[in-house]
């Protein structure tokens, strides 16, 4: 009874780890830039907006951005 409490605590904890990924873009000029969560790309204003690791929303020209990876 002990060990299947805790596969599921383990189980639990791993579903709810997967939700949020951190990600780096990649700019043109070389730097790397560490988000918390999935950026997002406004096509109407063509900026992709992140929450850097302080937990601050940014906004960075898409034209600036080469690359875009999950951790």
């Amino acid at each position: 009874m002990r060990w299947m409490s805790g596969v599921v605590l383990a189980t639990v904890t791993c579903l709810l780890g997967g939700c949020s990924s951190d990600y780096v873009m990649a700019t043109r000029d070389g730097k790397m830039i560490m988000t918390d969560g999935k950026p997002e790309i406004d096509k109407e204003t063509g900026l992709v907006k992140y929450i850097d690791q302080s937990g601050h929303e940014m906004q960075i020209n898409s034209d600036e951005v080469s690359t875009i990876i999950e951790r």
